[in-house]
């Protein structure tokens, strides 16, 4: 397996499902092999799909081709502009699940890491603690089989694969990764074993609290 593989995803037949919509947002679950905005060779996305229904959709954040779960999107210019700014100021709060190479000891920590993108190999990122930018994302075990854990993991800042990257930092690619994992974790899964789970941000309009779920489908 290359370290950057380059190739044009099987098209995507699962569907998207709307969890949430009201005049100002919409929340849904992409599936994994579905990209959430278009490609430059591959225009099959969750923008573009959702577009017929909502034509003044605007994505807001994004998860990775591979990564399924959550995802909102905006509907207004109101929305777009204060989501942006909840993500900015990092008060939107997410929780994803993977399943992980090996078993994890310790029952929670914390991974801080600086990432930039690698020019040689795109569109890995690499660590960086020099010229990379700031992440850290936090983690708890859920549970531990035979050689692998499922953990909970929480972002607190957005950067590119950082989950991935963060995993596998540690000796723990999650099962799956075509980009990050040795050859026997990515062997072990037919799909990256990352889920967008949960999230919870501000209305832009009402001001409530919004909690979004959805179970992992692994």
């Amino acid at each position: 397996m290359s370290a950057y593989t380059i190739h044009i995803p099987p098209p995507c037949d699962e569907e998207i499902e709307v969890l949430y919509s009201d005049d100002h947002l919409l929340v849904v679950r992409k599936p994994a092999g579905l990209l959430s905005v278009p490609g430059r060779i591959v225009k099959d996305c969750a923008l573009s799909r959702l577009q017929f229904d909502y034509p003044d959709i605007q994505i807001v954040h994004r998860l990775d081709l591979d990564t399924s779960g959550i995802l909102v999107f905006s509907l207004s210019k109101l929305a777009t502009s204060d989501i942006n700014r909840q993500f900015r100021e990092r008060i939107v709060k997410k929780r994803y699940v993977a399943v992980v190479h090996g078993c994890v000891l310790e029952d929670k920590g914390e991974i801080e890491l600086a990432l930039r993108p690698d020019p040689e190999n795109r569109p890995r990122q690499l660590v960086d603690m020099d010229k990379g930018k700031w992440s850290l994302t936090n983690f708890e075990v859920l549970d531990r089989e035979s050689n692998q854990t499922r953990l909970n993991l929480f972002p607190l800042t957005g950067r590119s694969h950082q989950l991935r990257i963060h995993m596998a930092e540690i000796g723990h690619p999650i099962l799956g990764c075509d980009l990050y994992a040795h050859e026997k974790a990515f062997n072990m899964a037919d799909r990256l074993l990352l889920h967008a789970s949960e999230i919870h941000f501000t209305h832009p309009v009402t001001k409530d609290w919004l909690t979004f779920e959805n179970l992992p489908p692994f």
